[in-house]
This record gives structure tokens, C-alpha cells and sequence, in this order.
């Protein structure tokens, strides 16, 4: 937040809501005339929406965000914050699938109207895509054997579980160095259900025309 260099006027956008964290700091710096929407896809984080006028919570993914914010008749911003990952409160709740800690469904949706699950990639994706999605997001050595081991796994039962995954990966990493290995597992499956870097790269490319300018991109 403090490298946003608030202006008490100015109108700021935090476009991971999550907990709310950062929206109230925002808020506390912000004057009656400033502004500041987010952004959060996840149905549980409306729970956390601040009673402030000069709050609004859009219950969209942030690669929409030009397009709400024009709706709301706001066509520059001075500030964006973006918190990228998983909030706590997706790692909590471990029938989201998110966490390593707890068995859960092979879920990892985002928005829970998404119809792809981390279950599906991993019952249905070709040998291509697994090669791709775990060469793309993980620096693992031994990507091709994991993904030979899930093709081979699959045809005996369908992946339903966080525990059935984790087991999967176990001897497949280095002695002491399996919890590091099965993170980078399910980081790589969460990034390709929630099309993070597709929507990264469209929140980048609207943000050049969207900030003012000396606006600040909070990015972390």
C-alpha cells in the first residue's frame, strides 16, 4: 500500500480482495472524495465486503477490469494493488483443494462457477497438455516421469482427492524434499484451472491505459 503513495482524492483499485486486508489500509489513507473498488471472483470473499461509501466490491475475475470499472463510469484510476496467489482463506478451507495440509477435492477453482477442476486436467489432459502445464509453471527435474506416473495412475482410478495426489508425488521427490515438490504439484494445477497468467497479462495491458499518469502499480 505505501507504494501506492495514497492521495487522499484519488481513486485506487485492489483487484485481490481476499480478506480485505489491503482494501481497509487503502480506505484508512483515502479522504471523502477518494474511491476504491475491488475485485475478488470467489463467492467467500463477498463475506468480507467493507460498509464504506467509498467502497465497491466487483464479484468478477480482474481481467474484466476496464470493462467494470466503465460501468462504473471510471476510466482512470490512480493506483492498482494486486496480491497474487491463493488468500488464506482459500488455503484454510481444505475442500477447496488448494492446500497441501488437508484432503479435499481436486478442486482449485477460483470462481466455483468454473467448470474445469484440477481433477479434470488431471483425468482428462493429454499427455501435451501435462507436459506443458508442468514444464511451464514448476522447475521440477523429473517432469516427464510425473507425468508418465499420472497417465499410468489414472487408468486404475480416476483422481478425486488432494491425499490421492500427494501420495502420487511422494516417491517421485528427493529425500526430505517431498512437501517442496508436491507444492510446486499443485501451484502448477491451480495456475492452469484459474488461467492465472492469461489473466495476469490481460490485467498488465489494460493497466497501461487505465493509471494516470505517476499512477502506482503495487504488484507483489
Amino acid at each position: 500500500v505505501a507504494g501506492l503513495a495514497i492521495d487522499p482524492k484519488g481513486i485506487y483499485v485492489d483487484v485481490t480482495f481476499g480478506g480485505g486486508g489491503h482494501s481497509k489500509e487503502i480506505l484508512r489513507q483515502l479522504g471523502p472524495q477518494g474511491r476504491l473498488f475491488a475485485f475478488d471472483q470467489d463467492k467467500d470473499a463477498l463475506a468480507n465486503t467493507l460498509a464504506d461509501a467509498r467502497f465497491t466490491l466487483i464479484p468478477e475475475n480482474f481481467r474484466f477490469i476496464k470493462q467494470f470499472l466503465r460501468f462504473h463510469g471510471i476510466k482512470q484510476v490512480h493506483g492498482i494493488l494486486a496480491d497474487f496467489g491463493v488468500s488464506s482463506h482459500q488455503f484454510d478451507e481444505g475442500s477447496r483443494g488448494f492446500s497441501t495440509r488437508f484432503e479435499g477435492d481436486l478442486d482449485m477453482r477460483m470462481n466455483q462457477k468454473a467448470s474445469v477442476t484440477a481433477a479434470e486436467l488431471l483425468n482428462k489432459g493429454s499427455e501435451e497438455d501435462l507436459l506443458r502445464i508442468f514444464n511451464s509453471y514448476t522447475d521440477l527435474p523429473n517432469v516427464f516421469r510425473l507425468v508418465q506416473t499420472i497417465l499410468t495412475a489414472r487408468q486404475q482410478f480416476p483422481f478425486e482427492t488432494t491425499d490421492q495426489l500427494a501420495k502420487l508425488c511422494e516417491p517421485l521427490a528427493q529425500r526430505g524434499k517431498d512437501h517442496k515438490y508436491i507444492a510446486q504439484v499443485f501451484q502448477a494445477l491451480r495456475i492452469e484451472v484459474n488461467d492465472e497468467i492469461g489473466a495476469l497479462k490481460k490485467l498488465l495491458e489494460d493497466s497501461v491505459e487505465l493509471l494516470n499518469t505517476g499512477g502506482g502499480f503495487a504488484v507483489f
